[in-house]
């Protein structure tokens, strides 16, 4: 794809050419590293301009330093979450909420949602949580000595998870998966597809609820009010299609770059095993080296930041993965270790925004490192085999052939 032509606003010695999609490293790659990859951004000036560095082919700015990311992601007066990321593969602008509403209305939406998501929720969820990844662990342990860590355990686990929560059928979860992984990695035809089959896959489900109540997630949304009203059709389908979006390959994903990390380190794999208590710690670390997901605002007005001339209107990416290499921030942030102490990770964002679902995301890490650890021999890639890694929005993993013969 042809790179923007660069806004006349930018000095050309800002601009770099740096993509998350297409930069070495970032497209889909056996035996990849795109984090490791992102890491050379630090090589340069502290906010440079990429012409090509989101999805639609826009430029965007890229900070990475992680304490100027937590400025822009915590000043919303200045910086818009509002963009419509899923809304604009269909040619339409309404926002995913809360994420993309801005205060006062976001403040409204998130007081609504918290408490569904909250750490005394996920406590109520625990139990189920550890019974699926026992469940699965067994399985695969029982069938043989080598496994597909994606299809076999990431995502029935993560997944399964989020569906319960949803109040949907497990059955579906592959076509789900599908779903998430045509819009998240697919072409310009299969995006579109994609987030119109889940749009209408939402508000039947909506419509379904309204009729006939359950006890699940879709319930309290069509019947919940905000400020003496109840939420319009569009407010609904903005919370199914984030949740269901969000919980349907971010998780997965990171369970998947800690397992094949954990097949190339067997003295940290032997460590965790040895002391299973060192795992939550642990969960951070690769957390932290390993987060999935971009983060673009819109500037809502022109501002001077940090020498970058900044003009309302332009995108500006504060990308995870970036924040979480920054040698500022964390020392030595290229090496991978496991007792790290202090770990200010970025992996879940920054400020009113930070990541709604992070309490039950980080339960599930936890506790499917913990079954998958206590159940599955010491473990490698198989030979032959090679991961694919990928960058983008949201970087992914598949291919991941683990083997304990």
């Amino acid at each position: 794809m042809a790179t923007n032509p660069v806004p006349d606003h930018v000095p050309p010695e800002m601009v770099r050419d740096f993509s998350l999609f297409t930069s070495p490293g970032m497209a889909p790659t056996p035996n990849g590293d795109p984090h490791a990859a992102v890491a050379c951004a630090h090589a340069g000036p502290p906010i440079f301009y990429s012409p090509f560095n989101t999805r639609d082919g826009r430029g965007t700015w890229v900070i990475t330093r992680a304490r100027d990311q937590r400025r822009v992601l915590q000043d919303a007066e200045t910086f818009s979450s509002h963009r419509s990321i899923f809304a604009s593969a269909l040619g339409e602008n309404w926002p995913m909420i809360p994420l993309e509403l801005d205060p006062p209305a976001h403040g409204v939406f998130r007081s609504l949602l918290n408490p569904l998501l909250s750490p005394k929720r996920v406590g109520v969820l625990e139990a189920a949580i550890r019974a699926r990844a026992i469940t699965l662990t067994e399985r695969i342990a029982a069938a043989g000595t080598s496994c597909d860590v994606m299809k076999d355990f990431a995502f029935p686990f993560a997944v399964n998870i989020f569906l319960r929560f949803l109040g949907l059928p497990d059955h579906r979860l592959h076509t789900f998966v599908g779903w998430a992984n045509d819009l998240l990695h697919g072409d310009d035809v299969k995006r579109p597809a994609a987030a119109r089959t889940i749009v209408a896959f939402i508000d039947e489900l909506a419509g379904a609820r309204r009729k006939e109540p359950a006890d699940d997630f879709m319930t309290f949304v069509v019947q919940a009010q905000v400020e003496g009203r109840r939420l319009t059709d569009e407010e609904v389908r903005g919370i199914g299609v984030l949740l269901f979006v969000a919980g349907l390959d971010t998780v997965a994903a990171a369970i998947g770059f800690d397992l094949a990390y954990l097949a190339r380190n067997r003295k940290d794999q032997e460590w965790l095993r040895s002391k299973p208590d060192r795992i939550v710690p642990a969960a951070e670390e690769l957390l932290r080296a390993y987060p999935t997901v971009q983060m673009i605002r819109v500037a809502k007005k022109d501002i001077d930041f940090e020498g970058a001339p900044i003009r309302k209107g332009d995108y500006v990416s504060c990308a995870t993965m970036i924040a979480n290499r920054d040698p500022a921030e964390f020392e030595s942030p290229n090496t991978i270790d496991l007792a790290r102490p202090d770990n200010r990770h970025a992996a879940f964002g920054y400020g009113p925004h930070r990541c709604l679902g992070s309490h039950l995301a980080r339960r599930e890490i936890v506790v499917g490192l913990e079954e998958w650890l206590a159940r599955i021999p010491a473990f490698r890639i198989k030979e032959g085999t090679a991961p694919i890694t990928s960058g983008g929005h949201v970087f992914g993993i598949e291919n991941l052939i683990l083997d304990w013969s």
